[in-house]
């Protein structure tokens, strides 16, 4: 296994697909089902490499992503997601952060 690059709270791009987001979760291992992975990670990225779960800005979303396929974003904007208030309060140009911890 593999120490997970991305922290929670950073900015990051997929730079497959071309989106930015922020990371909300990091797996050191790919964590759900085989019938996920076999439907939906069509690139076969491993399963013992650390996987990330993401908010998509400008979108509704949040997706489960492969390390290989997230870089650091550099842009230095925010994202926009509707459940960022969620995770976060408040934004430092490259990363979220909390003020308290989430249970």
């Amino acid at each position: 296994m593999s120490e997970p690059e991305f922290k929670i709270g950073q900015v990051v791009r997929h730079c497959k697909l071309d989106y930015r987001g922020v990371v909300v979760d990091a797996d050191e291992q790919f964590s759900l089902s085989d019938e996920w992975y076999e439907r939906v990670a069509r690139s076969r990225p491993p399963k013992d490499k650390p996987w990330y779960r993401v908010l998509v800005s400008e979108t509704h979303q949040e997706t489960y992503v492969a390390q290989r396929h997230l870089e650091a974003d550099s842009t230095g904007e925010p994202i926009d997601h509707p459940l960022l208030d969620l995770f976060f309060d408040s934004f430092h140009g490259d990363h979220y952060a909390r003020s308290n911890d989430l249970n």
